[in-house]
């Protein structure tokens, strides 16, 4: 089974698909992004599932480990950029004369 693990398709499996509607009063920008920190959460804990099978003699094929791993440390990479453009902003706010 080979998974698709481009970058845009990560990016669209952690938002959700909204069908061209803008749903601002369901789906904020909190939400958003606890289903983002929800979801990378559950690929390290599926990296550190797929490394114990393989440390046990449980898993089968070594690339789908490897793949698993990759999957997760990119949503963190994505993650920790989110979180740091965030403080940025958070900071421009704070810099700004009222």
């Amino acid at each position: 089974m080979i998974q698709d693990i481009s970058i845009d398709t990560h990016l669209k499996s952690m938002f959700p698909d909204t069908g061209g509607q803008k749903s601002s009063a369901t789906t904020g920008f909190s939400d958003m992004l606890a289903d983002a920190v929800s979801q990378t959460n559950e690929a390290q804990l599926n990296a550190d599932k797929a490394a114990v099978a393989l440390q046990t003699g449980k898993a089968e094929n070594l690339h789908e480990v490897m793949l698993g791993m990759e999957e997760a440390d990119i949503s963190m990479r994505l993650l920790v950029q989110m979180r740091n453009k965030a403080m940025d902003a958070y900071q421009e706010i704070m810099r700004m004369q009222v």
